[in-house]
């Protein structure tokens, strides 16, 4: 449903309140359960909101894409143990999706791979 309600986001001519957002799915859900679904998208920052009157104008900020990146952010930063996870992660995924994963890794710069604080001590130490 969160993909839904960002495509109707995406495709309004600009910020859209609940109600627009509701008939642009049809009216298959209720309006308050647009509303929840547009404020977990809020904690979640995929979409901004500004009051309009006693309404909000609700913006994405993520596509469907982005949207799925943000969940995995989520599920990493929850777990103790992140060098488990993302082996996991790697080790399941497929030799095509692996080699698009290295390319899409080599042109992050390399200052945004490594934050300073989790960078080995020059000199090979940590």
């Amino acid at each position: 449903m969160e993909a839904q309600v960002l495509t109707a986001l995406h495709r309004a001519p600009g910020p859209a309140t609940a109600a627009r957002v509701q008939e642009q799915l049809g009216g298959g859900l209720a309006y308050t359960t647009v509303v929840t679904i547009l404020s977990r998208l809020h904690a979640k920052k995929a979409v901004t909101r500004e009051r309009a009157g006693r309404a909000y104008l609700w913006t994405p900020t993520a596509d469907e894409a982005g949207l799925a990146a943000l969940r995995m952010h989520r599920v990493l930063d929850g777990e103790p143990d992140r060098d488990a996870v993302l082996t996991g992660f790697a080790a399941a995924l497929s030799p095509r999706d692996a080699r698009l994963l290295r390319a899409l890794l080599d042109r992050v710069p390399e200052e945004r791979q490594e934050p300073a604080a989790d960078r080995p001590a020059p000199g090979g130490g940590n």
